[in-house]
């Protein structure tokens, strides 16, 4: 699987990169790339954005800017990039992510592309396949947004987390039911006078997963809304 990210500051995905279950589906063959805008635009003085055309605050992402890093990066005509991969962009004006999207994401090739400033001009949409929103809020620009989406995908990619049962039983997951996972307690058992409940300490398998069961959707059920 490659994935390909397309930022004016590569250098923020660090971290990103170093994360456990990344580095471990980079040694299963998963392949993270990193293209700055401002390496491939055509402008002078690595100029990559401009006013907005009728007036405004801010600056937008130019589309030829966009292109050209595609084209180097692809070596074919930016509009059919889309037809090997699903090409993203972050926008606040996209699909709502979740943990269907990211299943879905995780199926192929992606390749995301994120905006700065008042974002990438309208006439993206022509190179995209899907536009995706991480919640309605505006950020800075696009790389935080592109962690969190590429965090979720990398993570369902059999092998990229040592447990495969930590998946499966991941809030919002199929198995389930696209519930929030029950509520976790470990040692010590009492502390502050805060107690784990009982039922977790009585080495009764069949009781615990009754209680589990009870608080899939993340609330008790004893009446609380």
């Amino acid at each position: 699987m490659r994935l390909d990210v397309f930022t004016l500051f590569p250098d923020a995905f660090a971290w990103f990169a170093q994360q456990v279950h990344v580095a471990r589906a980079a040694e299963l063959g998963v392949d993270l790339r990193l293209w700055d805008y401002r390496s491939f635009t055509p402008l002078r003085h690595g100029q990559v954005d401009d006013a907005p055309y009728g007036g405004g605050a801010g600056m937008v992402l130019r589309i030829d800017v966009v292109c050209a890093a595609l084209e180097a990066a692809f070596r074919c005509d930016p509009a059919r990039v889309a037809d090997t991969r699903r090409v993203v962009e972050l926008t606040p004006r996209g699909r709502q992510f979740d943990d269907a999207l990211a299943r879905e994401l995780a199926a192929g090739d992606l390749c995301v592309l994120c905006g700065r400033y008042e974002g990438i001009d309208e006439r993206v949409s022509q190179l995209v396949t899907d536009r995706v929103s991480i919640g309605p809020y505006v950020l800075a620009g696009g790389e935080i947004a592109a962690q969190v989406l590429l965090d979720a995908v990398v993570r369902k990619i059999d092998g990229a987390v040592s447990n495969p049962d930590s998946v499966a039983g991941d809030s919002f997951s199929p198995g389930l039911g696209g519930s929030l996972e029950y509520p976790q307690y470990t040692r010590p058992a009492e502390f502050r006078g805060w107690a784990v409940p009982a039922v977790l300490l009585s080495g009764d398998h069949a009781a615990v997963e009754r209680w589990r069961r009870e608080r899939l959707d993340g609330r008790e059920r004893s009446g609380q809304g």
